[in-house]
């Protein structure tokens, strides 16, 4: 089974908008497996897109977190607050079929919802990794392993796949989920703060540091210490690239940066990269390289906010007016025509 975490110590690169595509494509496309999204964002902006949108899956979060215990990823954390140590298993129990919420999305999509309270319980989190056994950082870093363990065994389904969105900020949260998964998705914009960010992301995780001796992570030291495996990279990925001629070649000249940077580690450190697909070969140069793990992802403009808005996937949207809050949208054919061969793509290349 494998997992996903979408993440990039950045803010606005689109982590929750491409995690809502990639998920609901996926499921589209692989309609004989259960699809899991985990939403560690204390913003759940992507659970609200799933569960319908701006409107209609804001009132299903409310809903949810009314319960008790809540319905989300907060009533989960907080049986392992209360048990740290020892599985409660009881993962499957947040579950939410999102089609039950929201008819545009595939019937063999499920999700743990996001919940504002992660940001609470933070601190609380962080306490129980000492005092405690020798191994307390170790085992509260798998608590979402164990989720996900806890989900495949209600399904009793081998061939599963998981995509988990991440908050920017590097929070326990945020480590959690990255110890759970296997697999890195990198989203990235078009600046200079975003090449700033993948080198935060490289010395974070994999202690790849830009200047000999530099001080690394307590993540990266204690996940050496404890052999906890930490995600490889599947993809890094330019998110809402500009068309326009103007714009464009400054644009291409910083994903052009951000690409030599990965591409220098690739030089040094292959063994933090994920090959794929399932046998394949190590990319022999700079172009094999860029097609096995780079993509981009053009802006669509009004058609991404309304799929957003609406909770309707990219690839399902159609172009013409669409009531958004109350107004009325019109979607260009043209914009769909941009970003819904992209999303395809990049899911096709998914394993």
């Amino acid at each position: 089974m494998a997992i996903y975490a979408i993440w990039n110590n950045k803010g606005g690169v689109g982590k929750s908008y491409l995690t809502f595509q990639i998920a609901c494509e996926y499921a589209r496309t692989h309609p004989n497996k259960k699809i899991l999204v985990i939403d560690l964002c204390p913003q759940a902006n992507a659970s609200g897109m799933l569960l319908g949108g701006m409107v209609a899956g804001e009132n299903v979060l409310d809903s949810l977190s009314n319960q008790a215990p809540r319905r989300t990823i907060s009533g989960y954390i907080e049986d392992r607050i209360i048990s740290p140590y020892v599985n409660p298993n009881t993962g499957a129990s947040f579950l939410v079929q999102v089609s039950q919420r929201n008819f545009a999305v595939p019937a063999n999509l499920f999700l743990v919802p996001g919940d504002e309270q992660l940001e609470i319980q933070a601190s609380r989190v962080l306490g129980a990794t000492a005092p405690g056994p020798n191994d307390a950082w170790r085992i509260v870093h798998t608590w979402i392993s164990d989720l996900i363990k806890d989900v495949q065994r209600s399904w009793n389904q081998e061939d599963a796949a998981v995509f988990i969105d991440c908050n920017p900020s590097f929070s326990i949260y945020t480590e959690l989920a990255l110890s759970a998964a296997d697999r890195l998705i990198i989203p990235f914009s078009a600046d200079g703060s975003s090449k700033r960010a993948v080198r935060a992301v490289l010395a974070l995780l994999y202690g790849i540091t830009r200047m000999p001796g530099a001080q690394q992570s307590q993540y990266y030291l204690n996940s050496q210490q404890f052999r906890l495996p930490i995600p490889r990279i599947y993809c890094y990925v330019g998110n809402r690239l500009t068309q326009y001629i103007k714009s464009a070649k400054a644009f291409r000249t910083v994903v052009h940066e951000i690409g030599n940077e990965i591409w220098a580690v690739w030089q040094n450190n292959p063994n933090v990269f994920h090959i794929h697909p399932a046998g394949a070969g190590s990319p022999a140069g700079r172009n094999a390289f860029n097609q096995m793990f780079q993509f981009e992802i053009v802006d669509a403009n009004t058609a991404s906010v309304v799929s957003s808005s609406l909770g309707a996937p990219i690839v399902r949207l159609t172009a013409g007016a669409h009531n958004v809050a109350g107004r009325t949208v019109t979607v260009n054919q043209s914009q769909l025509d941009n970003q819904q061969p992209n999303i395809r793509q990049l899911v096709a290349a998914i394993e």
